[in-house]
């Protein structure tokens, strides 16, 4: 998983997918936003062109932004291109969606994030509108404060019987968590520790029963931090520079950083997959350094 308002350009990303695909990772996932939420402005390549481009040029890897605000686009226009671009990739895209977070990039562009409260109503009207249109193939009506639909129907209907999987990211128990359960196919954690794992899941698995889903019904995913070197010397030199030396290798791993040589990361990994983690996206910061993100690949994948 990348950041994509990190510096993120069209060289950058071609030459990450590329390598990605060829290195047999299993996805690639992105963040959608314009901007950090701090200074100095970098290069961010659009998520969805950028989703296009790889759905058209390569034919192995899953897929998807991490998460894409209904803040940012109406979730008609959403929808539409989703389910498009699944198409285009062969059925590949797992469509990450969220209410949006960053304060200084709706302000610098004119977009409206709300008050907290207000903002997930939004978001579980957006959730409403998208799962209804890629879901009926008859003409679907929406009344909301938020959205408005009137005989609505995607056309043409997406190959993938009810879209792209919808994923929902984020570890709230009171508003995130719910909203996974009704709506997600996938719910993906973020900087989790195997123990807050097998709690989150624990109550995942309570509202889901609920809405009188399997717990079975929902993949479960995590997003988190890794520092990986080919030594521990490389290791332990990245770990300072990265917490400009506030923190030690065991400090971040108890914040849920994966941390070490590929054997340890391994490891790490494995501990989760016992937390039911099904699915694991590594967050790499380092955008030009293309030969680790390889050599990870090797270490962890032999």
């Amino acid at each position: 998983m990348i950041e994509g308002q990190d510096g993120l350009n069209w060289e950058k990303w071609q030459e990450i997918v590329r390598t990605v695909e060829g290195s047999g990772y299993h996805g690639l996932f992105r963040s959608d936003h314009f901007t950090n939420s701090n200074p100095p402005d970098k290069d961010a390549l659009e998520l969805w062109v950028s989703q296009t481009w790889l759905a058209g040029n390569t034919s192995r890897i899953v897929f998807g932004p991490l998460v894409t605000p209904v803040s940012f686009r109406h979730p008609v226009q959403t929808a539409r291109i989703a389910a498009a671009v699944d198409d285009l990739s062969g059925g590949r895209l797992i469509l990450g969606l969220g209410a949006g977070w960053q304060e200084r990039e709706h302000e610098k562009f004119g977009f409206d994030l709300l008050k907290e409260n207000d903002r997930f109503k939004r978001f579980e009207e957006g959730l409403d509108v998208i799962s209804s249109l890629l879901n009926n193939d008859q003409p679907v009506d929406f009344q909301g404060k938020y959205y408005n639909l009137k005989e609505a129907v995607l056309l043409p209907r997406p190959k993938r019987k009810g879209g792209p999987p919808i994923l929902i990211g984020g570890n709230g128990e009171k508003r995130t968590l719910p909203l996974a359960a009704r709506y997600a196919s996938e719910w993906n954690a973020i900087y989790l520790t195997p123990q807050k794992m097998k709690e989150r899941n624990h109550k995942l698995d309570e509202l889901m029963a609920e809405q009188g889903r399997q717990p079975s019904d929902v993949c479960r995913s995590l997003m988190t931090g890794v520092v990986y070197g080919r030594n521990h010397q490389e290791v332990e030199e990245k770990v300072h520079r990265r917490t400009n030396s506030r923190f030690n290798q065991e400090e971040l791993r108890e914040r849920g950083v994966l941390v070490g040589v590929g054997g340890e990361i391994a490891e790490q990994i494995h501990t989760l997959a016992e937390s039911r983690v099904d699915r694991i996206m590594l967050q790499w910061l380092e955008l030009d350094n293309i030969s680790d993100l390889e050599a990870m690949a090797k270490d962890l994948l032999r």
